[in-house]
């Protein structure tokens, strides 16, 4: 509580009758005092309110619970640390490449954004951000360079160079059609498969069109042949009453 906030708390002990020592922690009575009472020009009604809520519990610390990481006993400088321990850390800074770690040796280690996730990370800061409370395997360490490779994949292997194993895929085998005789054999019955739909296909059409074209010159062959002697007929003399007329008319001789 702020020095200036001392009259109040006189005028509120004046009120209840007792000192000011007998205020503090006493619910009861603070409750039962009325803030608006000790308004005045200087102190308003939610500067009050906050005196009596303080007075009821005095040492009360408004801000979160801060939290830390718990170093590791006996490691406190970069000679103690070996690959593949396994370690507490706070996360102190976070960049495009990776993220830094306070393991309590002194010296920030690093961990790289390939080694941050099973998964592929565009972004680091999707996986953590500063002041995050996290653990980390350690890769390397080079005493000389002050470095410190990590990983926040802790079921990493680690190798001799200080990066991660190469994990094992099981269906590469798989996506790539397969290897040897199985795979071979897979791929030439699709391969003739394939060759053998194409065939059939194409030799389809090359069939439809020579049908088409035969069908068509018999077809043509036909109406000509009709159509020659319908022609034919019609140059014919005509027998009956209507060959009489032309007979008359002098259009047709016999």
């Amino acid at each position: 509580m702020h020095p200036e906030a001392y009259p109040v708390v006189r005028r509120m002990a004046t009120e209840t009758g007792g000192a000011v020592a007998t205020l503090i922690g006493n619910t009861a009575v603070l409750r039962s005092l009325r803030p608006e009472k000790f308004v005045d020009d200087r102190f308003g009604l939610p500067t009050v309110t906050d005196i009596l809520g303080e007075l009821e519990k005095p040492g009360r610390d408004p801000r979160p619970a801060f939290k830390t990481a718990a170093f590791k006993e006996g490691v406190e400088k970069l000679g103690d640390l070996t690959a593949g321990m396994v370690l507490e850390g706070v996360v102190t800074n976070v960049a495009a490449f990776g993220a830094f770690v306070d393991v309590g040796v002194h010296q920030d280690g690093l961990v790289h954004v390939s080694a941050m996730s099973t998964s592929f990370v565009s972004d680091p800061r999707e996986v953590v951000k500063p002041g995050d409370i996290v653990k980390v395997k350690v890769l390397s360490v080079d005493v000389d360079r002050k470095r410190i490779s990590l990983t926040l994949r802790l079921d990493d292997e680690v190798t001799a160079d200080g990066r991660p194993a190469p994990r094992r895929s099981g269906g590469a085998g798989r996506q790539g059609g397969g290897e040897g005789p199985r795979g071979g054999q897979r791929g030439e019955a699709r391969g003739a498969s394939r060759g053998d739909q194409r065939g059939g296909q194409r030799g389809g059409q090359a069939g439809g069109q020579r049908g088409g074209q035969q069908s068509g010159g018999q077809r043509g062959a036909r109406s000509g042949g009709q159509s020659r002697g319908q022609r034919g007929s019609g140059s014919a003399p005509a027998d009956g009453a209507m060959a009489d007329a032309l007979r008359r008319a002098g259009l047709l001789r016999d």
